[in-house]
């Protein structure tokens, strides 16, 4: 069965970056090495946290959905603190607008 993870990383300058692989140990030694993209410019960077997928349909999708996130639910989604997660969603009309 295939594996696909979405990552989060925190960059030295405290950005979130998201993103997608197969291989989180590859990908994490690939952004090391890389002298180009946006992880490059903010190292040292931390993995914070990653979702494991079965499909990579569904792992492209959900690192497309929390890419458009605020900084607040993507801190929430890392801690898992679901009810603070569904607040910041309550009080987004942003979010409601585009979830319907």
């Amino acid at each position: 069965m295939n594996q696909y993870f979405v990552y989060i990383l925190l960059c030295s300058d405290n950005s979130f970056y998201i993103g997608v692989t197969n291989n989180i140990d590859r990908r994490l030694y690939e952004h090391s090495l890389n002298s180009v993209g946006y992880v490059s410019k903010r190292k040292p960077f931390k993995l914070l946290k990653s979702f494991e997928f079965n499909s990579i349909t569904n792992a492209i999708d959900f690192e497309k959905q929390i890419k458009r996130w605020s900084s607040a639910k993507k801190k929430a989604l890392i801690k898992e603190d679901w009810d603070r997660l569904s607040q910041l969603f309550e009080n987004s009309w942003f979010d409601k607008l585009t979830m319907t």
